[in-house]
């Protein structure tokens, strides 16, 4: 049985790179910005495409390789460092990208079917289920917490996207409505039900948003083009990514009102940060992905 609930969402706040929110308090005071970070290169092997998008507490971390072409496919995985990569595809897909991947080493992410239609699904053990919001035909799961709890979209026919939480008990599916949002996406749900995405305004500018108890908060990463939201860990950290005033691409870390920009240094101006864990490690990807190069980091915090 499905069942269909709403969220509606209040009280948006512009962010700045020092402003500190009351809506942060359960930040742990252990936690702090800047912080120092170690950067490992991980890629899959002979292929020129790796993209690392989600990590647990364990280290392991989910993600994907093939640009998406017919003849390199995204085939999904999940990698246990330093380099054992175990294959993860929905059965007879055409193309998997992994993306969440909770503590038990359950995962989320989403597939196109022979039909060239993209699904949600979650695989526990040796199962996979697909999901997609009731009346829709385009979703993508893109987080996944420890309480079985699934952050993703739905994207209608006039190419506007949906953003939803889907919960594993009682099948549950409860849409985001984001006031002045004309498309949205949640990408990233934290053991505190709290929740990170983007949205897209009338305008056609890209905004984070953190929801803390109904609460939303939009980030803009300062001087920034665009800025996306894509993980967040149980401190309230938030990654993601911004784009510069000369369109580079860069990696951030947001904590407490606080930004850091995360570039690896192989790929600076072309990094995204898209999970984190617990312990604050980072992965992501850098490269020129538009000309099909993409390799992944995993940035660990000194």
């Amino acid at each position: 049985m499905i069942r269909l609930k709403s969220l509606l969402v209040s009280s948006l706040l512009v962010f700045g790179s020092t402003f500190v929110s009351a809506q942060s308090s359960a930040v742990s005071p252990a936690v702090t910005l800047p912080k120092s970070f170690t950067f490992q290169t991980v890629n899959f092997s002979g292929d020129p495409f790796t993209q690392l998008l989600g990590i647990n507490n364990a280290g392991v971390i989910a993600g994907y390789h093939g640009v998406g072409t017919t003849a390199n496919p995204n085939q999904g995985f999940t990698l246990t460092l330093p380099g054992t990569f175990t294959t993860e595809n929905f059965p007879a897909s055409l193309q998997t990208q992994v993306v969440g991947i909770n503590k038990n080493g359950d995962t989320v992410g989403f597939f196109i079917d022979a039909h060239n239609v993209t699904h949600g699904f979650v695989h526990v053990g040796t199962v996979y289920r697909a999901f997609d919001f009731p009346g829709t035909t385009f979703n993508q799961f893109l987080g996944y917490n420890d309480l079985n709890e699934a952050a993703g979209y739905s994207q209608d026919k006039a190419g506007n996207q949906h953003p939803y939480i889907w919960l594993r008990a009682g099948n549950v599916y409860e849409s985001i409505l984001m006031p002045g949002a004309v498309s949205a996406q949640a990408t990233g749900i934290n053991d505190l039900g709290n929740i990170v995405g983007f949205y897209v305004d009338r305008a056609g500018v890209n905004h984070g948003f953190l929801i803390i108890s109904g609460k939303v908060e939009t980030f803009n990463y300062p001087g920034s083009t665009l800025t996306q939201c894509l993980g967040i860990n149980i401190n309230n950290e938030v990654v993601g990514t911004y784009n510069d005033a000369t369109g580079g691409t860069h990696g951030f870390v947001w904590l407490n009102g606080v930004f850091q920009t995360v570039d690896d240094p192989n790929g600076v101006g072309m990094t995204v940060a898209n999970g984190i864990n617990d312990s604050g490690v980072v992965v992501g990807f850098y490269g020129n992905v538009g000309g099909g190069v993409s390799n992944g980091f995993v940035a660990t915090p000194q």
